[in-house]
């Protein structure tokens, strides 16, 4: 068996990458699915579209590498995270369109539980801001909508899942509910200290614990597939949240090693060993991975909207037609101009987790134009991976300042823009061979199991740097710059 199967299941698309061994990606198969927007702030997904464009793309990237599944010794299972499913048990039909992670219709019941005074004991148990963001609160909105949903789910008739135990499910053909820590760390109802579903969470939320998942390792075993969808049972033995599996991929290991992945939104980690630093800055204390029964933790911070930003310049503005043309157009803007773009269109993430918030443009002339939006689009996501470093900086002063930025995910194909990045960070940004560093980890953690990839001493000394980006914007710029981009936050949050 000479190849791992990784499943990357995303917000906007779902992947399949086969990988060699020496973890090499051999070939990729991709499929996008419908958003569907039904009011203000709602975003969901057809469950059924995201098993079956997973599904599909599995199949496909097989073929695409003309291999047979008896080459596949496992398959790793990456996905979005936080986004709630809630399906029948006995029929496998999903109740609801699933909610998606960006989904802001819990504001009201979040803003509820904080007047009452619930949310530091939410954050000293699960790490978590109370946040439309997670899980938990979008589950409670299920249950509340659906008729029956809360007695049937007392029954034991309904299964919760986030999308890895919704794709375990159905590639199992319904025989594994199962998820792992750092799926189970974004819910809100699980005390990340003691590595268990939190009754008093629960009861919070009236959640029934019946509805949950048995939550397992990272690298474990998670089930066999159904014969019938590869012509033989191939073991599920990875199984990681996006980010987590990114930080993994990209062998983030060792306390004080940060990665910032860029896709839809941006999410930053920092691994701060077996420490769980609890933020003064309004960023989240997480699982970065359970391997063997020992937990690492970490500190991340959470932008909604990076790549987004760039989808927003050609299907909302549509001044570009590919997401590569902004960079052209960036190094085309007029450098006396300095426009300041805060995306806040679905809210601020952090350190401001400010959910009613809107995206405003600032410094605008008769003069801006395309080039201007798209540099300042482009120089957003770099202003916002800065706040999120100049907390996290704050909220761990005792470990080792992070002293490079490992990044990956679809934006850092831009070398203007990891340029901009690395000069308003005034640190160093490395951008490895693999950039596809999500459906990595899950590989890797699949591979291990398996026993055909390295340990993970041995996985970290394989990563490869492909470009290092260093700082060459002079330090007056780069704090002028910054503090344009502070006041123009500021004035988007007065605004509210």
């Amino acid at each position: 068996m000479t190849h791992i199967l990784a499943i990357d299941q995303g917000t906007t698309s779902s992947r399949a990458i086969l990988f060699d061994t020496r973890l090499h990606p051999v070939a990729t198969a991709q499929e996008e699915f419908p958003q569907h927007y039904p009011q203000a702030g709602w975003v969901e997904h057809d469950a059924l579209d995201l098993w079956t464009t997973t599904a599909s793309t599995a199949r496909a990237v097989i073929e695409k590498a003309g291999l047979g599944t008896r080459d596949i010794a496992a398959i790793g299972i990456t996905n979005q995270r936080e986004t709630t499913l809630l399906w029948d048990r006995a029929t496998g039909q999903p109740l609801h369109r699933a909610i998606v992670w960006q989904d802001r219709r819990t504001a009201d019941i979040c803003e509820a539980l904080k007047q009452d005074g619930h949310e530091p004991m939410i954050t000293a148990r699960t790490g978590l801001l109370l946040d439309p963001y997670f899980s938990g609160t979008k589950l409670k909105w299920l249950l509340d909508h659906i008729p029956d949903a809360r007695t049937r789910a007392e029954r034991g008739e309904l299964a919760f899942g986030t999308v890895d135990s919704w794709l375990i499910w159905n590639l199992t053909g319904g025989k594994r509910h199962v998820t792992d820590a750092t799926n189970a760390a974004r819910t809100m109802l699980f005390d990340i200290g003691r590595n268990c579903w939190d009754d008093e969470l629960l009861a919070l939320l009236d959640i029934p614990r019946a509805l949950l998942p048995e939550v397992l390792d990272c690298a474990a075993d998670f089930g066999t597939t159904r014969p019938d969808l590869f012509g033989r049972e191939i073991p599920i033995l990875g199984v990681a949240g996006d980010q987590q599996a990114a930080s993994m991929g990209q062998a983030c290991f060792q306390p004080g090693m940060l990665k910032s992945t860029y896709g839809t939104g941006c999410f930053a980690l920092l691994n701060t060993g077996d420490q769980m630093v609890a933020s003064s800055n309004r960023l989240l204390t997480t699982i970065m991975s359970r391997l063997d029964g020992r937990t690492t933790y970490g500190l991340e911070g959470s932008i909604f909207i990076a790549g987004a930003v760039v989808q927003w310049l050609r299907d909302g503005l549509q001044i570009i037609r590919h997401a590569a043309e902004t960079q052209p157009l960036a190094e085309a803007a007029d450098p006396t101009q300095d426009l300041v773009l805060v995306p806040a269109f679905t809210g601020l993430g952090a350190p401001y987790w400010r959910p009613e918030s809107r995206g405003a443009i600032f410094g605008l002339t008769r003069n801006s134009g395309p080039a201007e939006f798209a540099r300042a689009a482009l120089e957003s996501v770099g202003f916002q991976t800065r706040d999120l470093l100049e907390a996290m900086r704050a909220d761990w002063p005792g470990g080792s300042d992070p002293d490079v930025l490992r990044v990956d995910g679809g934006m850092v194909a831009s070398d203007w823009g990891m340029q901009f990045l690395s000069d308003i960070l005034g640190a160093p940004v490395d951008r490895p061979t693999v950039t596809e560093t999500t459906a990595l980890g899950a590989a890797w953690l699949a591979g291990m199991r398996a026993g055909v990839c390295p340990d993970q001493d041995g996985f970290a000394e394989s990563w490869q740097l492909e470009r290092r980006f260093t700082p060459q914007m002079p330090a007056e710029t780069r704090d002028a710059k910054y503090a344009r981009w502070q006041r123009a936050v500021a004035a988007t949050i007065a605004a509210t």
